[in-house]
C-alpha cells in the first residue's frame, strides 16, 4: 500500500428543494458523493461534504400558501424532514443549512456588486406573462394552455409533453395562469442579466480542463454551437428570495442564491470551526480541491452559470463536475401510479440503509448513466452477497472460535500468503475509490469474498474441529477467515456506516483505518458474535412498495391547513356560469390508443341519444382495455376542438394527484345510464 500526501477536500451535492420529500431518485447522488467522502477520510484526507435545503423560488411561495403558513414555516418542516432522512441514510454531512440565510444573502449579494462592478451585469426591460387576479409574473411552467403546434391542450408554456414542441409562453392558445385560471396579460418589466457570453472563451477553456466528464464536454459544445445568452437573474416581487441591492421590488432568481448556497453552508459551519478557513478554500488561487456532485439535469447551471459567476466575482473554479444518471425503477421511470415513486422514508421504514448504499454502489460507475432499481436483483445481490458471501466468513470462523477458544485469535494466520493477496490489493481498489468506479470495486471485493469463503470450504474446519488434535489448525484457519473478512470490511467501510459499527466492536481492535490493510489481527479476544446483516425478504420488498402507494393517496387526499386566509386556484365563477355547465352520464363504448402521442387516449363514449368522440389525456392511468364499458361523466356541452389528431366532442370528468401525473375517472354508482343529467 502507497501512501499520499495529505489532500485538503471540499464536496458538495445539489441543494434538494425545499418543498418535497427526498425520495430514492435523490438518494443516488447523496449516496454517490457520500461514499466518495468518506472513502477520502478513510484515507487520512481532511474532506468536508457540504450541502443544504434550496429555499428559494415561486414553488416554495405557493406550497406555503396553499398550506396556509409562511414560507418561513415550509421550509423550516422540510428542512427537519430532510435531515432525519439523510441522517438515517448515514448521508454524513459536515454541514446541512439552508439558502435561506443570512451567509447567503451576504454572499450573494457581495458577488453580484462584484459582477456589477466588472460590468458583467445589464438591465433590460422584457415583456412577461401576469396574472391579473393573483398579481404576479408567471414563470413559464405556470401558464399553461393549448400548444401552437399540435394543439393539444393542457400543456406547459415553454414546451408541449404531446409532441415535444418548445416555444414561448406568449405562443400558447388559449393561455390561463396555473396559479389562478385567469388569462393572463403581457405586462414589461425591468431585469437584470448576467453577461455571460463575455466568459465564453473562459469557458470554452474550462470545460475541456478535465473538470467534466467527457460526456457533459460533447453537450456543452452544442450549447456553444448555438451561442450563449445573458442570463435573466432577478424575478418580480412577489417572489420568496433575497432581494437585489439597490432594488425594493426585484428578487435574486433562485439559481442565482442557490449555488452560492454551497459557500454559505461552509462558511456558517466554518464560523463555528475556526481552525478551518473558509478563504483559503474558495480563494481564486487556492490550492484546496472542490468538488461538485450533481444529477445530469442541471448541468447547464453548473457548468455555465456557476464557473463564470465565479470567475467574475474573482474566486477560484470547481476542480471538477461530477455528474451521475437518473433512477429507474424496474426498469421504468419511477412512477406514483405504479407505487415506485419511493419517498426515503417508505423504504427507510422496511429495509436497511446499508443495503441500498451498497446496490447503488454496485451500479455507480465515472459515466453518466442511468441507473435502475430493479427489486429482484436487489433482493437477490443483498442476500448473495452480503448475507451469503461476506458476513458470511465471519459468522461461520466466529462460531468456532467461541466454541473451542473463547473467542480468542490464534497467534499466527494459517495461510499468510492469502492475507497478503487481500491486502495487496488496497491499492487497486483505492484506486477504483478515486476514480468513482464504485461498481468495479465492488466487483473485486466480491471476487475476494468468493475466494475467502473458498478457502474456508475447502479446509472444512467443521470436520477438523472433531478431532481434539487439529483444533490449533482450526484456530488458524479462523484466525485468518476473520483477517479476510477484516480487509473486505475495510474496502467496504465508505458503503457501510451502520454495518461498521457493529463489525468494529467484535473485531475489538477500534476503528478500520486504511493504514490496518496489510497488518494482521492476531493473539486477541473477539467480542461474542452478533448477526450484522439479515436477508431481505420479497415480504419487505412488497410492504415498502405499499407503503409508496398509501403515500399518494395521503397526498391526494390530505386537508389544507387553514391557518391563513387562501387565494382561490381559480379564478371564481357565479352559479349562473356553473349551470351553463352540461355534464353527463357517458358510457365509454371504445378506446384506443393515439399515434403520436404519450398522452392521449381516443374514447368513443355514448351519451344516450347519440355516441361522441372525446380525446382524453388519461393514458398514464389507465390502458384502453380497462375503459371499456366503465361509466364515467363528461362535459357534454364543450364546444368541439380541432386537434392535431382529431375533433374531440366533449371532455371526460377526473380527479388527479397534486402532480397531475395520476388521474381518476369519475365513475358513477351503479344504476345509472347513458345521458342522465348530473346535478
Amino acid at each position: 500500500m502507497t501512501s499520499a500526501a495529505k489532500r485538503h477536500i471540499l464536496i458538495t451535492y445539489a441543494l434538494p428543494y425545499a418543498n418535497g420529500s427526498i425520495h430514492l431518485g435523490h438518494m443516488v447522488g447523496y449516496i454517490q458523493a457520500d461514499i466518495w467522502a468518506r472513502f477520502q477520510q478513510l484515507r487520512g484526507h481532511s474532506c468536508y461534504y457540504i450541502c443544504g435545503d434550496d429555499a428559494h423560488g415561486t414553488p416554495i411561495m405557493l406550497r406555503a400558501e396553499k398550506q396556509g403558513i409562511t414560507p418561513e414555516e415550509l421550509i423550516a418542516q422540510m428542512g427537519q424532514e430532510h435531515r432525519t432522512d439523510f441522517a438515517d441514510f448515514a448521508i454524513a454531512f459536515d454541514n446541512f443549512y439552508t439558502t435561506h440565510s443570512k451567509e447567503n444573502q451576504e454572499l450573494a449579494g457581495s458577488i453580484y456588486q462584484r459582477l456589477q462592478s466588472g460590468g458583467f451585469i445589464t438591465e433590460k426591460t422584457i415583456s412577461q406573462a401576469y396574472d391579473p387576479v393573483k398579481g404576479m409574473f408567471l414563470p413559464d411552467r405556470y401558464v399553461k394552455g393549448t400548444c401552437p403546434r399540435c394543439k393539444t391542450a393542457d400543456q406547459y408554456g415553454d414546451n408541449c409533453e404531446a409532441c415535444g414542441a418548445t416555444y414561448q409562453p406568449t405562443e400558447l392558445i388559449d393561455p390561463i395562469s396555473a396559479v389562478s385560471g385567469a388569462t393572463p396579460i403581457q405586462k414589461k418589466s425591468k431585469h437584470y442579466f448576467f453577461n455571460l457570453p463575455a466568459f465564453e472563451k473562459e469557458l470554452h477553456a474550462w470545460t475541456r480542463s478535465g473538470a467534466l466528464q467527457p460526456e457533459v464536454t460533447n453537450k456543452l459544445d452544442e450549447w456553444f454551437k448555438a451561442g450563449l445568452n445573458p442570463w435573466d437573474i432577478s424575478r418580480d416581487a412577489p417572489y420568496f428570495g433575497f432581494l437585489i441591492p439597490g432594488t425594493t421590488d426585484k428578487y435574486f432568481y433562485v439559481w442565482l442564491d442557490a449555488p452560492i448556497g454551497y459557500m454559505a453552508s461552509f462558511k456558517e459551519w466554518c464560523s463555528r470551526h475556526p481552525d478551518v478557513s473558509f478563504d483559503d478554500y474558495w480563494q481564486k488561487d487556492s490550492t484546496y480541491e472542490l468538488y461538485h456532485f450533481i444529477g445530469k439535469d442541471i448541468m447547464y447551471f453548473h457548468t455555465l452559470f456557476w464557473p463564470a459567476m465565479l470567475s467574475g466575482a474573482g474566486l477560484r473554479t470547481p476542480n471538477a463536475i461530477y455528474a451521475h444518471g437518473f433512477l429507474t425503477v424496474n426498469g421504468q421511470k419511477m412512477s406514483k401510479s405504479r407505487g415506485t415513486f419511493i419517498k426515503a422514508r417508505s423504504y427507510l421504514n422496511h429495509l436497511p440503509a446499508d443495503c441500498l448504499r451498497y446496490y447503488f454502489a454496485t451500479k455507480l460507475n465515472s459515466r453518466i448513466e442511468d441507473l435502475d432499481l430493479n427489486m429482484q436483483d436487489f433482493l437477490g445481490r443483498v442476500n448473495s452477497d452480503l448475507v451469503g458471501k461476506w458476513v458470511n466468513i465471519a459468522s461461520r470462523c466466529a462460531g468456532f472460535l467461541a466454541k473451542n477458544f473463547n473467542n480468542q485469535l490464534a497467534s499466527e494466520l494459517d495461510q499468510p500468503e492469502l492475507f497478503a493477496e487481500f491486502s495487496n490489493k488496497s491499492d487497486e481498489i483505492a484506486a477504483l475509490y478515486e476514480n468513482r468506479e464504485f461498481s468495479a470495486a465492488m466487483r473485486e471485493i466480491m471476487l475476494l469474498a468468493d475466494k475467502a469463503n473458498q478457502y474456508i470450504d475447502n479446509k472444512k474446519p467443521w470436520i477438523l474441529a472433531k478431532d481434539p488434535a487439529q483444533l490449533p489448525l482450526v484456530q488458524r484457519i479462523c484466525t485468518l477467515g476473520i483477517n479476510l473478512f477484516r480487509v473486505l470490511s475495510l474496502y467496504l467501510k465508505p458503503i457501510f456506516p451502520h454495518t461498521t459499527l457493529k463489525i468494529e466492536t467484535f473485531l475489538n481492535a477500534g476503528p478500520l483505518t486504511w493504514e490496518i490493510a496489510p497488518q494482521a489481527l492476531l493473539n486477541q479476544p473477539l467480542q461474542p458474535f452478533n448477526p450484522l446483516l439479515q436477508r431481505i425478504e420479497q415480504e419487505q420488498i412488497n410492504a415498502m412498495l405499499e407503503e409508496a402507494k398509501q403515500d399518494l393517496t395521503a397526498e391526494a387526499t390530505a386537508p389544507i391547513a387553514t391557518k391563513t386566509p387562501l387565494n382561490p386556484i381559480h379564478a371564481e365563477i357565479t352559479i349562473d356560469d356553473f349551470v351553463k355547465v352540461d355534464l353527463r352520464i357517458a358510457k365509454i363504448l371504445d378506446a384506443k390508443t393515439v399515434e403520436g402521442s404519450d398522452k392521449l387516449l381516443q374514447l368513443t363514449v355514448d351519451i344516450g341519444l347519440e355516441t361522441r368522440n372525446i380525446f382524453a389525456g388519461i393514458k398514464a392511468s389507465y390502458t384502453p382495455e380497462q375503459l371499456i364499458g366503465k361509466f364515467t361523466v363528461i362535459v357534454a356541452n364543450l364546444a368541439p376542438r380541432k386537434m392535431r389528431f382529431g375533433v374531440s366532442e366533449g371532455m371526460v370528468t377526473v380527479a388527479c394527484d397534486p402532480s397531475g401525473e395520476k388521474v381518476w375517472l369519475l365513475e358513477p354508482q351503479a344504476g345509472v345510464e347513458p345521458g342522465m343529467r348530473v346535478k
